[in-house]
């Protein structure tokens, strides 16, 4: 009998079904299910940015986060997930808006002070300085390098190792941004050598690899066939940077068979993803393994069909789903 043909799961969750299950309640109007869901995940950072990130998506159309801080006006909680709100609804605007259409600053300022707010609520959480370091690429010439630097600082001191925080301010640094191609690669790079094995940070150079990417994708008019012409995946220099991932990350945890938490699908997806491109097999057959059929859509949609270029990686690798 033919084996049924790969379909890839992209649940927009990551597979965290309380996460689902406080989706739902934000369609019915029930805000309670975001402070039980909050409130449970405690001080678990990793687990609490990728909440809050997903649930402030589920808010910006909705007023569940403004229905809870009325019923709990100084609930910390509340205001962290409201800062991430704004966060994603300045950022909606800008995209709505178009390129080169000045971005609305009353939204960027609102959600400015809204991270600020939540610092000071919960002083020990490090989410309101990742939503604030995010806002900041929406200022015309970014912040000042000193603001920026305190941001950071405060961010850091709290979460050394936020793989989301990194990548807020990776993003910032990019050529798309606020900085260029080598600064963004130099910041990646100085966090992975700094990170402790088994940390999750040397898959920033993956992700700006992908940023980079995208850009010359953007300049290329959205051709992906000239934009693959240059060997941007499986260049020397690429394969070399998902071995060392690769190496610095995954390959001597003993826990590469357990179930892969929901916070760290997007970022393994993004290693499997350089992986593959690169034609490293030793890296991507392990890794599409692990993950099955979970998957993020990104990065597999900036250079294909998803569900298409997973099928043919899995085919080829002979992973078991």
């Amino acid at each position: 009998m033919a084996r049924d043909r790969f379909a890839p799961d992209f649940d927009p969750d990551c597979g965290d079904t309380a996460v689902t299950s406080a989706r739902h309640d934000i369609v019915i109007g029930r805000w309670q299910g975001l402070r039980e869901l909050l409130r449970a995940t405690g001080p678990d950072w990793a687990a609490r940015g990728h909440r809050v990130r997903l649930l402030a998506q589920a808010c910006t159309d909705s007023s569940a986060v403004e229905t809870w801080l009325a019923a709990e006006p100084h609930s910390g909680d509340a205001l962290v997930l409201r800062a991430a709100t704004e966060a994603v609804r300045a950022f909606t605007l800008a995209i709505a808006a178009g390129r080169g259409v000045p971005i609305d600053q009353h939204r960027v300022d609102t959600a400015v002070l809204a991270c600020l707010r939540a610092a000071e609520a919960l002083p020990q959480d490090p989410t309101p300085w990742v939503s604030l370091i995010s806002v900041a690429r929406l200022y015309p010439s970014g912040v000042r390098r000193q603001e920026l630097a305190r941001w950071w600082d405060e961010l850091h001191r709290r979460d050394p190792y936020s793989v989301e925080g990194h990548l807020q301010v990776l993003h910032y640094y990019s050529a798309r941004w606020h900085g260029t191609h080598g600064v963004m690669y130099d910041f990646a790079r100085d966090a992975a050598g700094a990170a402790p094995p088994g940390c999750a940070l040397p898959v920033l150079v993956q992700y700006a690899r992908v940023e980079e990417y995208r850009y010359a994708l953007d300049a290329a008019r959205g051709d992906q066939a000239v934009v693959r012409l240059g060997r941007h995946w499986d260049n020397p220099g690429a394969v070399g940077d998902v071995r060392r991932t690769w190496q610095r990350w995954l390959a001597d945890r003993a826990d590469l068979d357990t179930p892969v938490e929901p916070s760290a699908l997007r970022d393994l997806n993004y290693l499997a993803h350089a992986a593959c491109l690169a034609d490293a097999r030793d890296v991507s057959g392990p890794l599409l393994r692990r993950l099955g059929r979970r998957a993020t859509r990104t990065p597999w949609s900036y250079t294909g069909d998803p569900q298409q270029q997973l099928a043919k990686w899995h085919k080829e690798s002979g992973s078991p789903v």
